[in-house]
């Protein structure tokens, strides 16, 4: 059975640098990142409404489950700003799930920009960028989870907290 870790939280919060380089201390260990922007497109969900997100964290949790017993761990990095279905998540892998929220101020995610994500919904060409210009809002859990703020903490040291939070 894996220990599914589900780093969330806005864009260019640093989920994926993180889960990559999480696998890489992991590296005896069978692992399976799964990405959020690269799931999206593979399923084709281009919507960013909130049924769409819904739906695309719950194709993601039904994946998870179908690898649940193949892999050692499964490093989730996507968005996920509502709280249903992180707990949809977290109810489904239960003792096995383990919830880090990664954020930086939104001063840093503007300047690190790693998609180009922020200067085009300042252009307006986007209308929808979560945390930014979204009707949807991130929504904090109100289980036990990790935070990791990536405005202060250096990669290294995102790990080492994961690494700690996990029990590796």
């Amino acid at each position: 059975m894996a220990k599914v870790i589900w780093f969330t939280g806005l864009s260019g919060a640093g989920k994926t640098t993180i889960s990559r380089k999480t696998k890489e201390y992991l590296n005896n260990k069978k692992c399976l990142i799964v990405d959020g922007d690269k799931f999206r497109k593979k399923s084709k969900q281009f919507s960013f409404s909130r049924k769409s997100i819904i739906n695309n964290n719950i194709k993601i949790i039904n994946f998870c489950k179908k690898k649940f017993n193949k892999f050692d761990y499964i490093l989730v990095s996507v968005i996920s700003p509502l709280k249903k279905t992180r707990l949809k998540a977290l109810k489904t892998f239960k003792k096995n799930y383990f919830e880090i929220y990664v954020f930086a101020s939104k001063k840093v995610l503007v300047k690190r920009d790693t998609k180009g994500l922020y200067k085009l919904s300042k252009k307006g060409l986007i209308k929808n960028l979560i945390g930014f210009n979204s009707k949807i809002i991130y929504e904090k859990s109100d289980h036990k989870y990790l935070r990791i703020n990536t405005s202060i903490h250096k990669v290294r040291e995102c790990v080492k907290k994961v690494l700690n939070y996990v029990k590796i």
